[in-house]
């Protein structure tokens, strides 16, 4: 039998568990793994410049083609803990990520030791499993569950913590041999989808909600099939932007309280029976009034996790199951009530759902110096195809994206739904690039976001990975000020100072252009909004030809108020600015204006 270190043995389970790249920063108690990480060979990495960043890499590349899995690497203490934030945003979207932690000799561990922290008991709420590693021997059987765990059901994270005498011991391991275990996932059975089904055949106005796990479950190509074959219009969730392509004449939008359309809320109130497939009804999509989301309607709820099923509302029929699977007997099954004539006409509704969607539109053009936030994302729908892949976190800029982008395939629209940390978007953005280098990356931050960790555009740089950045400039915590309204304050959220170094930007305060360009990466400050498509054509070129990040930073104007509702209810939306009354108020809408 082969003789290796732990630390070989590990690094052997990666290469052969599909794992091709690493996001990371070493220090003394990962020493040894990273030894093993350059003399096994086969595993890029990437080095960070904060081991956050590193664990939001990590996502970013998951997130962004199917079966990928990303891997972040720290030493122990600070840097486990550091991650955290990772993790976290990892398994409150689903999302598979392997953390591996440095940790003090296990002889050290009780003895409150340099950087010495229990990781593993620290982690534990935020991963699917957390595990310092005591015997050597045990670290392949260690690496083979987590990449099952990862895999299995409700995908999400897992971490590793390997104190460093367990990393230096050597093992018998025999890499030739090594098989991934065999991964778990339910699947719905034939009675259960002809119950779901059945639901359909009482039905009058139906909607199908897609989230998240439709693209987890690279079941896209599904979903757009059984829509096309039963005529269901499609409501996106937020994680499930891209399951069908916006101008998708099954299309209906989004619904919710914050990143929703018009036209979806109002045909998701029209509704009558929904089929929710792969989707956890997150607050921002239901809102806190429940009776206003679920009244009139009966629901079936699809998910791999069978605890998810009644967490929020109890459904009238629910169904724990991989979302591929259920889709395939869907499918199946509406093949034969179609033949049999028995599968209902939904034609009429569905035309209806593409009329509120020709009629019920936000504004976008216009002409305001500084600029409206709207006309930004005008330029942007003109500036970037079908091809583009988005990434974002939270804020208003995050918000008005939903509302005014366009997303036209699955993994195209990268977003930290759930936990949003400010700082996120640019590593991500990094990790989505070295996933998928031929695919345009767009990322999209406020001011504030953008400052959080802006020091990853340096990794960017070093490691030439090119993509446009679009930065929108309040100097304000726009999304903050905008809640605090309701409480009748403006605190502690204002950005502004003048910044002595560059008078020439007035009160916008931090100088993002001679900073980043300080990072290594090409910037472009745009204030007038006729010249915004001219400088996101340049930022494509310049990307191109540096191999770097390109920021374009869009002055706006300090206020603007994004529709959403006060009231956290999705039947209560306040538009707080004008609406579009005539096709040049929305020109890059993904339908024309009808009036």
């Amino acid at each position: 039998m082969p003789r290796m270190t732990a630390a070989a043995a590990a690094v052997e389970i990666l290469k052969r568990e599909g794992v091709t790249n690493a996001f990371g920063v070493p220090g003394a108690a990962i020493n040894p793994f990273y030894r093993e990480l350059k003399n096994v060979g086969g595993v890029a990495h990437t080095l960070a410049r904060h081991v956050e960043g590193a664990s939001h890499m990590a996502e970013g590349y998951t997130r962004a083609k199917p079966g990928n899995i990303g891997v972040c690497i720290g030493t122990s203490g600070p840097a486990g803990t550091d991650m955290i934030t990772g993790l976290y945003s990892a398994i409150a979207d689903s999302i598979p990520i392997l953390c591996i932690t440095g940790q003090a000799p296990v002889s050290k561990l009780h003895k409150e030791d340099f950087q010495a922290v229990d990781i593993a008991t620290i982690a534990k709420p935020v991963t699917k499993a957390a595990t310092t590693v005591l015997e050597a021997a045990q670290v392949p059987g260690v690496f083979q569950q987590a990449f099952h765990l990862m895999r299995s059901g409700r995908p999400g994270p897992v971490l590793i913590d390997l104190p460093i005498d367990v990393q230096l011991t050597e093992i018998e391991f025999d890499p030739e041999t090594y098989e991934p275990l065999p991964v778990y996932k339910p699947a719905a059975t034939r009675a259960q989808a002809v119950k779901a089904l059945s639901f359909l055949l009482e039905a009058e106005r139906p909607l199908i909600v897609a989230g998240g796990g439709i693209i987890n479950a690279d079941a896209t190509d599904l979903l757009v099939e059984f829509a096309e074959l039963t005529n269901i219009p499609v409501i996106s969730t937020l994680m499930g932007w891209g399951t069908i392509p916006d101008d998708h004449e099954l299309a209906a939008g989004m619904v919710g309280v914050q990143t929703a359309h018009r036209y979806g809320n109002a045909t998701f109130l029209e509704s009558d029976t929904v089929i929710g497939i792969g989707n956890r009804w997150a607050n921002r999509h239901t809102g806190y009034n429940l009776e206003a989301y679920t009244k009139g309607r009966k629901f079936v709820h699809v998910d791999i996790e069978p605890t998810q099923l009644g967490k929020i509302f109890a459904p009238d029929y629910g169904i724990a199951s991989d979302a591929k699977a259920a889709l395939e007997l869907f499918i199946e099954i509406a093949k034969e009530l179609k033949a049999e004539g028995k599968l209902p006409d939904f034609s009429a509704w569905a035309a209806s759902a593409q009329e509120r969607k020709a009629t019920l539109q936000r504004r976008t053009h216009f002409d305001n110096i500084p600029m409206k936030p709207q006309r930004v994302y005008e330029e942007m729908n003109r500036a970037f195809g079908p091809d583009t892949r988005y990434v974002t976190t939270i804020g208003l800029s995050q918000i008005a994206a939903a509302q005014f982008l366009h997303v036209y395939k699955p993994r195209h629209w990268i977003n930290c739904g759930q936990a949003g940390p400010l700082g996120w978007t640019i590593p991500a953005a990094i990790g989505a690039a070295t996933a998928d280098p031929e695919t345009p990356v767009v990322a999209l931050s406020g001011d504030y976001d953008f400052q959080f960790m802006i020091e990853e555009l340096a990794v960017a740089a070093q490691h030439k990975v090119p993509y446009v950045h679009v930065l929108v400039n309040n100097a304000y915590l726009g999304l903050i000020r905008q809640a605090q309204g309701g409480l009748g304050i403006n605190f502690e959220v204002n950005l502004e100072f003048e910044n002595i170094n560059t008078p020439e930007i007035g009160v916008y305060g931090v100088d993002h252009v001679k900073v980043a360009e300080g990072l290594g990466v090409k910037a472009i400050r745009v204030t007038d909004p006729d010249k915004l498509g001219e400088a996101l054509e340049q930022a494509k070129k310049l990307a191109v030809e540096f191999q770097v990040p390109v920021v374009v930073e869009a002055i706006l104007e300090r206020i603007t108020n994004i529709a959403m509702s006060k009231t956290v209810d999705m039947s209560d939306v306040t538009e707080f600015e004008d609406l579009a009354t005539e096709p040049g108020h929305a020109p890059t809408a993904i339908k024309a204006l009808k009036v």
